[in-house]
């Protein structure tokens, strides 16, 4: 006997799907969780439970050299973001605008290049190009623009999701009542895209400050980041900590994906 298209499947079936489902989620986070619990541990050893404490975060805030990659992190962040997201969004608008540009297939591809090829790779190539051409120093600087790079390629989705579910008649509309480009662009085109594009730059923002692959590769002296000198850290020796920075890290990322993906379904809603 064969069910029927459109027959509710048995409760078995939906139990063993809700199980697999926990068990997916229980082996992607309680690893998380594990690290949050004991960076509030009193113990100095990782694994063992001392007591509530908030020692490891006193230690942390008081870390002039942690304290310092934290400073490196917000200030590459914020810049690639800022950069990123206006080159993001310009690419996504020519691409979705100028059909006809005979290299738009072309540029399509290239764009999302970054997103396709491994991290090694394009930090390989990022370091060949400013250690033979000599135009970034390797630094702050270089770190910026190895994340503007890649930070592009995913403002650009972001956006370019926006403009697809966008009525084309509205910049008609404002054409027939003799409004210019730019008018039409800063009156009608970006409040539209608005949220595709604050979704796109807190994404942006977020691969910025989680970034360990690209940014050891081209980083220069005094210039590491909070993730590269966290790695740095596990290398040696483990330390409650490392908890409580990874713990710190969490909740940063956690926000800006939350506020990203808030900005997201708020673009799809206003449709």
């Amino acid at each position: 006997m064969t069910l029927h298209q459109g027959a509710a499947a048995p409760r078995w079936v939906d139990r063993l799907f809700t199980l697999h489902g926990l068990l997916v989620f229980a082996f992607l986070y309680l690893p998380i969780l594990v690290v949050i619990v004991f960076s509030f541990s009193e113990s100095p050893n990782v694994g063992i439970w001392g007591g509530f404490s908030l020692r490891w975060y006193d230690r942390m805030l008081g870390n002039e050299q942690l304290l310092k990659t934290v400073q490196n992190s917000v200030i590459v962040a914020l810049i690639s973001t800022f950069v990123a997201t206006i080159l993001g969004t310009a690419a996504a608008l020519a691409i979705d605008r100028y059909k006809r540009w005979v290299s738009r297939g072309a540029f399509d591809a290239l764009l999302y290049l970054p997103i396709i090829i491994p991290d090694v790779t394009m930090a390989v190539m990022l370091l060949l190009w400013f250690t033979q051409t000599g135009i970034v120093p390797l630094g702050r600087t270089s770190i910026t623009v190895a994340h503007i790079a890649f930070n592009i390629s995913f403002v650009a989705i972001v956006v370019r999701a926006r403009l697809a579910h966008m009525d084309p008649a509205m910049e008609d509309a404002a054409a027939d009542l003799y409004a210019s480009r730019w008018q039409t662009f800063r009156r009608v085109t970006f409040p539209l895209i608005l949220p595709g594009v604050l979704g796109g730059a807190l994404l942006a923002l977020t691969l910025s400050l989680d970034d360990v692959v690209i940014t050891s590769f081209v980083q220069g002296p005094g210039a590491t980041t909070l993730p590269v000198h966290v790695f740095g850290l596990i290398r040696k020796s483990i330390t409650p900590e490392i908890n409580a920075v990874s713990t710190l890290m969490i909740a940063v990322s956690m926000v800006l994906v939350l506020g990203s993906l808030a900005f997201q379904r708020r673009s799809g809603k206003s449709d």
